[in-house]
């Protein structure tokens, strides 16, 4: 059964950081690309950031250069570090598997996810 389960958001003061992490398994992790994405409260899931199983990187432009996402293959762990933390960074985010390891057949959309950690930027 594959299971993701994101931890470390909290409720953060704009300019502030947080690690999220999401800890995978009943699947082979490193064949997987695996995704970012959130729920801002009243929208809908917003694609955040990519990591390929080769460890390229993609990013939504509103969080280039203040997010870095990474992996461990080791650990079945992918992080994303969030930094300079804005209020329009406040939403739901989920780790997602992508829907396979056929590289033309990859989305997140419909891909497996967790339950989410909730990430309040607020003063």
């Amino acid at each position: 059964e594959v299971q993701l389960v994101e931890s470390g958001g909290d409720l953060v003061q704009p300019g502030g950081s947080l690690r999220l992490s999401c800890a995978a398994s009943g699947f082979a992790f490193s064949s997987y690309r695996m995704y970012w994405v959130r729920q801002a409260p009243g929208k809908g899931l917003e694609w955040v950031s990519t990591i390929f199983t080769d460890g390229t990187t993609y990013y939504r432009d509103s969080v280039k250069g203040r997010f870095t996402i990474s992996r461990d293959n080791a650990e079945n762990t992918v992080y994303l570090q969030m930094d300079s933390l804005k209020p329009e960074d406040t939403a739901l985010y989920f780790c997602v598997r992508a829907t396979s390891t056929i590289p033309s057949l990859a989305t997140w959309r419909n891909g497996a996810r967790g339950q989410g950690t909730q990430v309040t930027v607020s003063s």
